[in-house]
């Protein structure tokens, strides 16, 4: 009989379990994708914070509320309903959108469609409101003045703080843009818009593009729109390496006087501006200087009321490149001292100068990278700082002290990938961050001692599916030396004595890295779907990739794409030797950059690789821009053989494998000469690529079509490799 009860009890418990592994759900492309129809419902929750001064406030999509920094109590401040009832007004966004600009001033500022407005929420109506022009470009409002600027049909307005507006410019166009972000967005360049402390002045950037060559895209119709037939010219002002490129200047408009003026840098053509900052007292501005070469920067300042220089502070030479990424900050306890970045002592860190150009000193140093200037903890005389001291996979938060250099981390916990925002006094910050098995925590800190209140913990999303195993360890580069930190996501149900399919998924460039201490090592979703499909995945950070100081990054000069390869294959060299890995069913995937990479491996190691699919990839680094291509490579005039051996047109007869090419057609940053013309020599050696286009569609696929697109991808790795 106890023998009886026993079976009885296994075969429950059996059944049991079967139930439970039958129960796990199993990912789709709308759970997964940016662009799904569930997304939003699988990636970490989380909840938004804003400071107001000291003050913290929890800002929800309906109602806002007052947090108690020690215990984590809240206390409701105001609903969107009570806005709209105190304003009249179709306050119809979420208020996440919203924020508290004055520390000591009951007022939220809130945007609209048509207005822009300051809310008393303690007296219960509006204090202030300006309207909002239409399809403007570009904004910045100064909380100081309330006086607007903005751009519209390429044209600068302001709009002062009683509804007045004056137009500024009146010959913008294509050619002439005013107030947006120039030289292709690089040099950290986001805008083109830059306010004095108290709204009185207003920089700007001018960019004359008459000269550039314009690009020939085109818009596509809609097929479903019965009225139109033909695909319209959409050109794209596109100046590659070597050729004619923009002349920038910076105006100034004095809100006083009316007047504008441009700052008298001397002749800017081959001149590249970037990281404008005014000084506290709003008279002087200051900003890097690179020529075309970019290996010689300088930090000049100048005159506001003049336009005349005033100063050289700084001068930074090197052999390669200079990459002047973050604009000067100024102490907010002394006026004439301010801090720069540099990687001028071989990692990016912070530096103290006066306003006479006198180097005070190196506040950070050491073999690690900062990665962001927070702000500051003006009790403690403290830059509060994101870096890589921890670990070079990690993103850490530090109090660092301007007096003695002290270093302190002060984020909860020292592990994983933290985010930071400093309160007005810098006393306190919200820490909200991931590790690799935590989806996210948010934490509220006190940078005194350190004290750490749990604000929010996310429950893991993915709870109830199958997920696979997401692995991280470093092999050595191509020169035995440099450790390379790799990601891998194991297949589902993963069994070491079989052989898997294995793609390797490859950015390789600048500005860039995949491999982090953030939730499952920062694995891209597809990655999960993939391996739910029976493939493991393998992704590596060549030389080349961020975060890792000059050295490092440097490595790739003049030779885009050798290097990587290099230490890519070294990546392949540590999958031969897991018995659980098919090298005969290797693929490779990537995107942009990635792109270039996977038809470089494609080609140069033909028969390594079987299957590949290259996303927007550069073909030929002539045919980039001027500002990225001309950094990593110089000129096609000045580096002929450079540019010859990394491009890929010659390599179109050595394809062996399985290769698709996917692009969109509106493409304006890796424009579609590159596809085209690797498929044309293509068809010159006999060699057979596949190809597909999104019409419509620029570098990346937004909105649902990013699922199509990442179905495409997985179902040619299932026809091809699998």
């Amino acid at each position: 009989m106890r023998t009886l009860l026993k079976n009885i009890a296994l075969l429950l418990l059996a059944i049991i379990t079967s139930q439970t592994v039958f129960a796990q759900k199993q990912f789709t492309l709308e759970d997964l994708n940016f662009g799904g129809t569930n997304y939003q419902n699988m990636i970490p929750k989380y909840k938004t914070y804003r400071w107001w001064g000291d003050q913290l406030i929890n800002v929800g999509a309906d109602s806002c509320w007052t947090v108690d920094k020690n215990n984590g109590k809240q206390k409701l401040l105001f609903t969107k309903n009570q806005l709209i009832s105190w304003t009249d007004s179709a306050v119809t966004a979420p208020l996440t959108a919203c924020s508290f600009p004055y520390d000591d001033q009951p007022l939220v500022l809130v945007r609209t469609a048509k207005e822009t407005l300051l809310i008393n929420f303690k007296k219960r109506n509006v204090e202030w409101r300006q309207p909002r022009a239409a399809g403007i470009q570009a904004q910045e409002w100064n909380k100081s003045s309330r006086i607007a600027a903005y751009v519209l049909d390429d044209n600068l307005y302001v709009t002062d703080a009683v509804g007045n507006t004056k137009q500024i410019t009146t010959d913008g166009s294509r050619d002439i843009v005013y107030g947006q972000a120039v030289h292709r967005n690089e040099f950290g360049i986001e805008g083109g818009l830059f306010w004095n402390l108290s709204g009185t002045r207003l920089a700007f950037y001018r960019m004359d593009q008459s000269m550039v060559t314009d690009y020939p895209l085109i818009d596509v119709p809609d097929p479903t729109d019965s009225t139109k037939y033909i695909a319209k010219p959409a050109p794209e002002k596109y100046p590659m390496a070597g050729q004619t490129s923009h002349i920038v200047s910076v105006g100034v408009y004095s809100i006083v006087s009316g007047d504008t003026l441009y700052l008298k840098t001397g002749d800017p053509t081959d001149r590249y501006f970037t990281n404008v900052t005014w000084n506290p007292v709003g008279d002087v501005i200051y900003m890097f200087e690179l020529n075309r070469d970019q290996n010689d920067c300088r930090l000049v300042s100048y005159d506001a009321t003049t336009g005349e220089p005033i100063a050289e502070l700084y001068r930074e030479t090197d052999d390669k490149y200079v990459e002047p990424q973050t604009p000067i900050t100024f102490l907010p306890w002394d006026s004439k001292k301010f801090i720069f970045m540099s990687q001028k002592d071989g990692y990016n860190h912070l530096y103290l100068m006066d306003t006479d150009g006198n180097m005070v000193k190196r506040l950070t140093g050491g073999q690690w990278v900062v990665m962001d200037l927070l702000g500051f903890d003006t009790a403690s005389h403290s830059a509060i700082i994101a870096g890589n001291y921890n670990s070079p996979i990690q993103r850490n938060i530090y109090r660092v002290n301007i007096d003695d250099g002290t270093l302190t981390c002060i984020d909860e916990g020292g592990r994983g990938w933290h985010n930071a925002m400093p309160s007005a006094s810098g006393a306190w910050i919200i820490d909200n961050y991931q590790e690799p098995d935590v989806p996210r925590n948010i934490a509220c800190i006190n940078v005194a001692n350190g004290h750490s209140t749990r604000l929010f913990t996310a429950p893991d999303p993915w709870q109830g599916y199958t997920v696979p195993e997401y692995r991280c360890g470093t092999i050595k580069a191509d020169d035995g030396a440099t450790d390379l930190y790799y990601r891998m996501v194991m297949p589902t149900d993963f069994d070491p004595t079989k052989k898997y399919p294995t793609v390797v998924y490859v950015y390789g460039g600048p500005h860039a890295h995949n491999v982090d201490a953030r939730w499952h090592y920062c694995s891209r979703s597809w990655e999960t779907y993939m391996a739910q499909r029976g493939y493991l995945l393998f992704i590596l950070d060549n030389r080349g990739s961020e975060n890792r100081g000059r050295e490092f990054e440097q490595a790739t000069f003049r030779q885009l794409g050798q290097v990587e390869m290099r230490d890519q294959m070294r990546g392949v060299d540590f999958l031969r030797t897991l018995e659980y890995v098919d090298t005969a069913r290797l693929g490779v995937h990537g995107w942009s950059f990635g792109g270039f990479m996977t038809i470089s491996l494609m080609t140069n190691y033909p028969d390594v690789f079987k299957v590949g699919v290259a996303g927007g990839p550069v073909i030929d680094w002539r045919w980039y821009e001027v500002m990225y291509g001309e950094r990593y490579m110089d000129t096609p005039q000045t580096n002929p053989d450079g540019y010859a051996s990394t491009s890929l047109i010659p390599h179109a007869k050595d394809l062996k494998g399985r290769l698709q090419i996917i692009i969109g057609l509106n493409d304006p940053t890796v424009v579609p000469q590159h596809a085209y013309s690797f498929l044309k020599a293509c068809i010159a050696a006999g060699t057979q690529p596949d190809f597909y286009v999104y019409p419509g569609q620029g570098h990346n696929m937004m909105g649902h079509q990013s699922v199509h697109l990442h179905e495409r991808i997985t179902r040619y790795f299932d026809d091809y490799l699998k």
